[in-house]
């Protein structure tokens, strides 16, 4: 199971979950597509670089809890919730918490994430964001 799709894209979250660019840039074909849930796409390993430390900086404590996970090589489906503290500052304030349902479906290819594309409503975060 070391090197199944569902591993793989298990320690993706895990990365995510550790709030590590480095560490989700090594588990990224140099082709990987990001397909965010608003439907717009980057492509490229080291294109997605600064926007995940961007993101980290602005919700320091993003993380996804996976609920279910559902795979037929080489795609991963995961169910669960995502959450976070909206701190365009850099301080975490309890008002500023969201939390909403997220699907995320990973192409693994090879060992690595060819594409992660997530499903999640955005409305708790741009109300915060105002």
């Amino acid at each position: 199971m070391k090197d199944s799709a569902e591993s793989v894209a298990r320690a993706f979250v895990a990365a995510i979950n550790r709030q590590d660019v480095e560490g989700l840039v090594g588990l990224m074909t140099a082709g990987h597509r990001f397909v965010d849930s608003m439907g717009n796409v980057v492509e490229g390993r080291e294109q997605m670089r600064a926007p995940w430390a961007g993101y980290f900086r602005m919700v320091p404590d993003y993380s996804i809890v996976v609920e279910e996970c559902f795979g037929d090589r080489p795609v991963v489906v995961m169910v669960g919730v995502a959450a976070g503290t909206y701190a365009p500052d850099g301080v975490l304030k309890a008002e500023n918490r969201w939390e909403t349902p997220a699907v995320v479906r990973a192409v693994v290819e090879g060992g690595l994430v060819a594409e992660w594309r997530v499903y999640a409503d955005n409305e708790p975060m741009r109300r915060l964001m105002g």
